[in-house]
Formats: structure tokens, C-alpha cells, sequence
């Protein structure tokens, strides 16, 4: 039988090579990211790369929801919208640091955002919220948020999600049609971002 949380450990461990932030450390070795993945990927859980998880969708790779993770600064409280719930794992991670009660999460695919559901509520994080429907809309009847991330990639953030987000909030998303970037933005007073480019990412169009 597999000892999953040892694993966990030893890959929370070989991410401090790209994270420095270890309460981000302490979220990825708390979720269990094997109840995630397919019944059938489930002995690669704990590697480092993405995973397909039906439908399309992949689950990303740990170091990358790590990265997104740090990036965005994340503190107890804060409200977040994820767009792009896919199996719930990166929703979950989330949830570690800032509580799952002000996770909002909003898939495309009904199929997924079952699953995914059931997943989060079997494995202690009932309490994050996920609907259907089109992310690019985001889920305006619990904004503002603190923090808005995509787990998918867009052109450029939509419009809609950065209304959503408050002043001095953060926003975070691959952004590119072709090459991808990882780009976090901080919304101004006047309502225009300011942006850092945090690298080269490869992520599943946003739909």
C-alpha cells in the first residue's frame, strides 16, 4: 500500500528548489492530490508534471499551482476566485491558505465540476464553492475579490474579472493565444493593471 503522505512530504520537499514560501510548502504536502487524479494516473500523483483528467483538462503540475500560490500572495481570509476548477486540487491548495469558505470556483464542464465536488467534500473541503458556467463571466454575486487566478490561458484577462477583483487586488493568469506567459497584475484605483511577467507557462486554453 502506498504511504501517500510520505510522498507528499518528499515532493513538498523537492519544490523548495522554485518555493521559498513555506506556508505554500505546508498547503501542497496537506492535500492529498492522489484522491484527484484518475483511478489510473493515481501512481504518478506525486510527480511533478501534469496529469490528464478527462474532458480535455489537465491537473497541473504541483510546482506550477506552488508557484501560482506564491505568486499571488495568499493570507487567511482573503476572498479568491479561481476560473478553471478542473478536478478541485488546485481549489483545495488554495483553500489551505486562505480557508475553504472564500474559495470560489468556476468550471465549463458540468462532468468535471461533479467530480470535482465530490472530491473536495470527501477530502475536508466541502465548504469551497463551484459552479457551472462560462469563467470568462468569473461569479459577480460573491465579488470583490481579494485574489483572481485562471488555471487556463486567455489573450488577455477578461474584462469581467477584473471588475470583479478589488482595488490594490491581485489577478494572475497564463496569458498569451500562442506563446504563454505567466502574468500577475495588480489592479489600480482607476481600474488599469499593473503587471510583472513571472515566465513562460504552457496551460489549456481558457473556453
Amino acid at each position: 500500500m502506498a504511504d501517500w503522505g510520505r510522498q507528499r512530504s518528499r515532493l513538498s520537499d523537492r519544490l523548495r528548489e522554485r518555493v521559498a514560501d513555506e506556508d505554500v510548502l505546508a498547503a501542497i504536502a496537506s492535500v492529498p492530490r492522489h484522491q484527484f487524479v484518475p483511478d489510473d494516473k493515481r501512481h504518478d500523483a506525486y510527480a511533478d508534471r501534469p496529469l490528464p483528467i478527462g474532458s480535455g483538462q489537465t491537473i497541473s503540475a504541483p510546482h506550477m499551482v506552488a508557484i501560482m500560490a506564491e505568486v499571488l500572495d495568499l493570507s487567511t481570509g482573503d476572498r479568491v476566485l479561481e476560473v478553471g476548477t478542473g478536478c478541485g486540487y488546485h481549489a483545495a491548495v488554495t483553500a489551505e491558505l486562505v480557508g475553504p469558505g472564500n474559495v470560489y470556483s468556476v468550471e465549463y464542464h458540468a462532468s468535471l465540476a461533479d467530480d470535482a465536488r465530490e472530491t473536495l467534500e470527501a477530502t475536508g473541503y466541502g465548504d469551497i464553492s463551484v459552479r457551472v458556467g462560462d469563467g470568462k463571466e468569473g461569479w459577480p454575486e460573491h465579488a470583490p475579490y481579494d485574489r483572481t487566478y485562471l488555471t487556463c490561458a486567455a489573450p488577455e484577462f477578461p474584462a469581467p474579472l477584473v471588475e470583479q477583483t478589488r482595488e490594490d487586488g491581485v489577478l494572475l493568469a497564463p496569458i498569451g493565444d500562442g506563446q504563454q506567459r505567466l502574468i500577475r497584475a495588480e489592479k489600480q484605483a482607476d481600474g488599469t493593471l499593473d503587471s510583472e511577467d513571472h515566465g513562460g507557462v504552457r496551460f489549456v486554453p481558457l473556453q
